[in-house]
C-alpha cells in the first residue's frame, strides 16, 4: 500500500512538473511573439521575469514588454528604470531604446529622448517608429522640414504605422500642404478608419481651407462616440474661431475646461476671446492658468497653445508702480480641516492662522486667510487671489490640509470631496497647477508652500479604475518653472507630522519663527527650515524646495534698514 502511494505521489510531482515546464515554454513563446496581444504578452513576460526564468536578449525583451506596460500606465519613471535594464543587457536592443526615448519624452527630457532615438536608428536605420517619435519633437519644436523628412522615412521603412501617416498630414497641414494633407489622411483611414485621431486632425486641416462644413463634420461624429475627447473639443473650438464664431468657440472651450480644469489649450483660446472681448482680467487669468500649467511635457498644440498665452499674458500684465523697498507683497492663506466625508485635521486652522498673522507683522500689505473651502469656494479663492497678484511684486500662497498625487497630478483637497474613484480627482480636487496659476502674475517672488504631505484619507476605500500610478502618501516632486518656488513640507511620498496636542506642525513653528529673522534670504531661510523640522521631528520629516526665484536679485521677508 505505501508503495502505491508512494508511486501515485511520484507521479503528480512528475505531473506538476511537466505542466510547469508547459507553462514556462508557452510564456516564453508568447513573450518572444511581437505580434502577440500585448494584454496576453505583458503577462508571460512578467511571469518568466518574477520567476527569474530569464538570461541575456530573452530577459531584455521581457524587461522591453514591462517597460512598454508602465510607459502605458504613466510610469515613467519606473519604466526608464526598466528599459535600462533591458539596455545594459542588450545594448543593440533598438526597440527598448526606441521605448525608453518615449519614456524621457514623456518626463519633458526631450534632449535624451533624442538621444535614444537616433541610438535605435543607429542600430536599426529601417526602423519607421524612431524616426515618427524623433520628428513629433522636431514638429514640437517648430522645425516643420526636419519633421517632415523624419515623418517621410518613418511612412517610408513602416507603411503601416498609422501615426506616421497622420502626422505627417499635422505638418503638412501647418506647411500648408493641405492637399497632401487630406492624401495622408486617406491613406491613414486605409489602416484604421475609425482611428480617433484622423477625424480630429483632419477637422483643423480642413478649417484652415476655410472648409468649415467638413470640418465641422470631422469634428461632431468624433466627439458624438468621444462625449469627453477634450482634443476633438478644443480642435472644434479653434475651427469656431477660424470662422470668427465666438460663442460657439467660448462654448466648447468651457467644456473643454469642465472636463479637464488645467487644460492648457482651453484656457489659451478662452483667453483670446476675453482679450477681444475688452475682458482683460478674465482675460489674464486664462493666459496665467495656460502659461503656468505643469503639465510634465508639451504636446504639438499644448506648446503653440502655450507660447500664446505666454506672450499675450506679459503684453496684458500692468506695469510695477512705485513703492515700498520689498514692493507690493500680497498672500493667501489656507487652512483645510474640517472635511466631511474623511477624518478630520485638527492642525491647518491652528497652522493657516500662525503664518497669515506672522505674514501681517513683517508687512504684507494684503494676507487672505480662508479655511474650511469647498472646491468651488478654492477657485472663487483662487481667481481672487489671482487678481490681487496682477498687482504686486510678491505673491504667496500657504496651504494646510490633505493632499496627495495621482498620475503625476499634485491635488490639494477640498472638504467636501468624496473621491470614491480615483477618477474623481480631476472633477473634485483641486491641481496643484491652478495655485501655481494664481501667483503666477506677480512681478518678483511667486512663492507657493503646502503644509499638505498627509496620507491620503480616501486611499483605504478609493477604487482604482485608471491605469495610472496612485501615491497614497504626499506629492509628487514637481518642478515650476523659472521664477517659481514651491516648498513642500515633506520630501516627496512622505507625510508631514501634525502638532502635539494643540501645537502648531513642526513645519509651520519653524517658517513662522524663521520668517521673521532679520535678513535672511529666501533661499537660505528654506534651508534653514529645513534643518529645524529635520532636527525636531528627530530625522523622520525633511522639508523639500523646488524651483528658485528670479537670480538677479534678493528677497527678504524682513529686509531690515
Amino acid at each position: 500500500m505505501l508503495r502505491v502511494v508512494s508511486l501515485t505521489l511520484v507521479t503528480l510531482i512528475a505531473s506538476v512538473a511537466i505542466a510547469a515546464a508547459d507553462q514556462v515554454s508557452d510564456d516564453l513563446a508568447i513573450c518572444r511573439d511581437r505580434q502577440a496581444d500585448m494584454q496576453a504578452r505583458a503577462p508571460a513576460c512578467d511571469n518568466l521575469l518574477n520567476a527569474d526564468r530569464l538570461t541575456g536578449k530573452d530577459k531584455a525583451i521581457a524587461l522591453s514588454v514591462r517597460g512598454n506596460a508602465l510607459i502605458n500606465k504613466r510610469d515613467y519613471v519606473r519604466a526608464i528604470e526598466t528599459l535600462s535594464l533591458a539596455i545594459d543587457l542588450d545594448p543593440d536592443y533598438a526597440i527598448a531604446l526606441n521605448l525608453r526615448g518615449l519614456a524621457y519624452e514623456r518626463t519633458g527630457q526631450d534632449d535624451l529622448a533624442m538621444a535614444d532615438y537616433n541610438l535605435a536608428l543607429q542600430k536599426r536605420p529601417t526602423y519607421g517608429v524612431p524616426y515618427n517619435n524623433r520628428g513629433v519633437i522636431q514638429l514640437r519644436r517648430g522645425a516643420l522640414q526636419s519633421a517632415l523628412d523624419d515623418f517621410n522615412l518613418s511612412i517610408k521603412y513602416t507603411p503601416k504605422f498609422l501615426l506616421g501617416w497622420t502626422n505627417r498630414a499635422r505638418v503638412r497641414t501647418l506647411m500648408k500642404d493641405f492637399n497632401g494633407a487630406i492624401a495622408d489622411f486617406a491613406e491613414a483611414e486605409k489602416l484604421d478608419p475609425a482611428a480617433p485621431q484622423i477625424a480630429s486632425n483632419r477637422c483643423i486641416t480642413w478649417g484652415m481651407m476655410g472648409k468649415y462644413e467638413q470640418a465641422f463634420a470631422d469634428c461632431n461624429g468624433l466627439i458624438e462616440r468621444q462625449p469627453k475627447n477634450v482634443y476633438a473639443i478644443n480642435n472644434r473650438a479653434d475651427v469656431s474661431m477660424m470662422k470668427g464664431d465666438l460663442d460657439t468657440a467660448l462654448k466648447d472651450y468651457n467644456t473643454a475646461i469642465q472636463i479637464n480644469p488645467n487644460n492648457v489649450r482651453a484656457h489659451s483660446g478662452r483667453g483670446q476671446i476675453y482679450e477681444r472681448r475688452k475682458d482683460l482680467p478674465q482675460a489674464r487669468a486664462d493666459y496665467r492658468a495656460a502659461a503656468y500649467s505643469l503639465t510634465r511635457f508639451d504636446e504639438i498644440d499644448v506648446a503653440r497653445a502655450r507660447a500664446i498665452a505666454q506672450e499675450r499674458l506679459a503684453a496684458l500684465t500692468p506695469q510695477a508702480p512705485a513703492g515700498a523697498p520689498n514692493g507690493r507683497r500680497v498672500a493667501l492663506v489656507i487652512g483645510n480641516g474640517a472635511y466631511t466625508n474623511v477624518h478630520a485635521l485638527p492642525n491647518p486652522s491652528r497652522d493657516s492662522k500662525l503664518i497669515a498673522s506672522v505674514l501681517h507683522d513683517v508687512g504684507f500689505q494684503t494676507v487672505i486667510s480662508v479655511s474650511d473651502l469647498t472646491r468651488d469656494k478654492f477657485f472663487d479663492a483662487l481667481k481672487a487671489f489671482a487678481e490681487e497678484a496682477e498687482k504686486a511684486d510678491w505673491a504667496v500662497v500657504y496651504y494646510a490640509g490633505h493632499g496627495f498625487e495621482i498620475g503625476g497630478v499634485n491635488y490639494l483637497v477640498p472638504v467636501d470631496a468624496k473621491l470614491a474613484a480615483d477618477r474623481d480627482a480631476e472633477t473634485q480636487a483641486v491641481a496643484l497647477e491652478q495655485v501655481i496659476a494664481a501667483v503666477g502674475a506677480a512681478r518678483k517672488m511667486r512663492l507657493v508652500v503646502l503644509d499638505a504631505c498627509r496620507d491620503n484619507p480616501f486611499a483605504p476605500t478609493m477604487q482604482r479604475t485608471l491605469s495610472l500610478k496612485l501615491v497614497d502618501k504626499g506629492f509628487s516632486n514637481i518642478e515650476p518653472g523659472a521664477g517659481f518656488m514651491v516648498v513642500y513640507a515633506a520630501k516627496h511620498g512622505e507625510t508631514a507630522m501634525d502638532g502635539d496636542g494643540s501645537a502648531n506642525s513642526p513645519f509651520a513653528t519653524a517658517l513662522a519663527r524663521e520668517i521673521k529673522e532679520l535678513k535672511v534670504e529666501i533661499r537660505k531661510l528654506f534651508d534653514i527650515v529645513r534643518d529645524d523640522v529635520w532636527a525636531a521631528t528627530k530625522h523622520e520629516q525633511q522639508p523639500f524646495t523646488y524651483g528658485s526665484p528670479p537670480g538677479r536679485e534678493d528677497f527678504y521677508f524682513v529686509a531690515g534698514k
